[in-house]
């Protein structure tokens, strides 16, 4: 069961603090569905990432740093255009409404998530991140950007008692 609560403000809160949870490494089979997520995303934007006068063409669709954390898959979705931080769901879940917009607690704050829905079977929160790419020369310096981008929204803020 996913640890979903909805807050009195009407926010999502995945789990009580971050410090009871800790992230696991990705099954195969987990590995596989953030690939099919991936190139189904790929095919569904692939025209409006190709007209938008913010593409980067050195970058590509990809999901990257990702962990389990609770019932969910947390990690990075990079773009042509924008790096968000992506939450996809590691059980089969019934998809919010396209374009509906939570506010989400994670061990580095709170993030404004919008659910982007491809089909029944394939969805994910999405929260951008950074929406200027142009600067990125690679697809390793994505990689890397990837790499911070995850571990401040994943760290929590606070400074941990011992």
């Amino acid at each position: 069961m996913i640890s979903l609560s909805l807050t009195v403000e009407g926010r999502i809160r995945l789990s009580p603090t971050f410090k009871e949870t800790r992230m696991q490494s990705l099954t195969s089979e987990q590995y596989l569905t953030l690939a099919q997520l991936t190139e189904r995303y790929r095919q569904h934007h692939d025209r409006d990432f190709k007209l938008s006068p913010r593409r980067n063409p050195q970058m590509t669709v990809d999901m990257l740093c990702f962990q389990v954390w609770e019932d969910v898959l947390c990690g990075v979705l990079l773009t042509p255009i924008a790096l968000s931080a992506a939450l996809v769901p590691a059980i089969s879940m019934t998809p919010p409404a396209h374009g509906e917009q939570r506010l989400m607690d994670l061990p580095g704050g709170r993030y404004p998530f919008v659910a982007e829905v491809i089909d029944s079977e394939t969805w994910l929160w999405r929260c951008e991140l950074l929406d200027d790419l142009s600067d990125l020369t690679s697809l390793e310096e994505a990689n890397r950007l990837a790499q911070y981008l995850a571990n401040r929204v994943m760290t929590s803020s606070k400074s941990e008692e011992p």
